[in-house]
This record gives C-alpha cells, structure tokens and sequence, in this order.
C-alpha cells in the first residue's frame, strides 16, 4: 500500500491506523505535562503543548466536516477558513490552539474520537468515485482532502509529541 491513500478503503485505513497510534502516545501524557509547552509549533520557532496539537487536529477535522456539509448544500466554501489564505495556515493552527485552549484534556480526546468518527461515517457513506476519481477542490479530490486534513496532519503531529514525549523520558525512540 502507498503511503498516500488511493481509494476508499486505504483511506478509512490510513485515518483509522493513524489515530489509533496518535492515541496511544497521547494517552502516555501525564495529567501534569499536557499544557507543557515544549511541542514543536505549526508556526516557526514556537512550541505549543501536547493539548494544543489535539486542538490542532480537532479544528482540522471540524474544518473539513464543515467544508463537506457546505459543498452538500451547495454553498459556497471560504477555503481554507474565512479570514484565512492558505499562505496563513500558521496563524489558522494558532486560533485552532485558542479555540480549545480552555477544554480538558480527556474532553479533547473525546472530542477528537467523535470527530474521527463522523469523518469516518462521511467516507463510508460516499462512493469511491467522489472520494477519488471526481476533482472536489481546483486539482484536489475530496479524498484526497481528507486525508491532506486527517491522516496526514496526524503523522506530523504525532512525530512532534513522540519527540516531546521521549524528551520527558516516557517513550522511546
């Protein structure tokens, strides 16, 4: 299998195997280092907390769940978000960081496996040829959206918290 999904069931495949090794490292974190600055940021030179990157993946998700719902109605979609150009994709990370600075650790967890799953439920439900074979964005298909949203982000974001947790001694390399 390519490390890029080329159809419905490598993609569930890819965002499922993702997430269930994301959890695993973020079920590692102890209670006390979850709001500890020390992961690399999406902006250069910043460091964001362990709870920061589930915000991050969190407003990823729901951003696309919102795109879908939209391009479902036919309404228009301000990609990437409204007040943002894809040039800006820091400052996006950064008010995804706001917008769930104030949640509980556990209530992110559970936030992001509600979002993983209506993710999952929207790809189960659409045909591999609107996931992969019709052009949903410019050059884009919505598979392959979904997964420049979903599996993807997970990867870097997980390789960001495995180097933080290994700095605090709680996994190896």
């Amino acid at each position: 299998m390519s490390s890029i999904p080329q159809n419905k069931d490598e993609l569930l495949h890819a965002i499922q195997d993702g997430y269930q090794k994301i959890l695993g490292d973020y079920q590692r974190v102890p209670d006390a280092l979850v709001r500890t600055p020390g992961v690399e940021g999406n902006v250069k030179g910043t460091l964001i907390s362990v709870s920061d990157t589930l915000g991050y993946l969190i407003g990823w998700g729901r951003l696309l769940i919102k795109w879908i719902d939209a391009r479902n109605k036919g309404e228009h979609i301000d990609l990437p978000e409204t007040g943002y150009k894809w040039n800006q994709l820091g400052q996006l990370a950064e008010k995804f960081h706001r917008d769930y600075d104030d949640w509980e650790y556990h209530a992110l967890l559970d936030e992001y496996e509600i979002v993983i799953q209506e993710l999952t439920e929207i790809i189960r439900n659409t045909s591999n040829q609107s996931l992969y074979v019709e052009l949903w964005y410019e050059k884009w298909t919505l598979g392959r959206m979904i997964q420049f949203n979903t599996s993807s982000p997970m990867k870097n974001m997980r390789t960001k918290v495995r180097r933080f947790l290994k700095a605090q001694s709680l996994v190896q390399s």
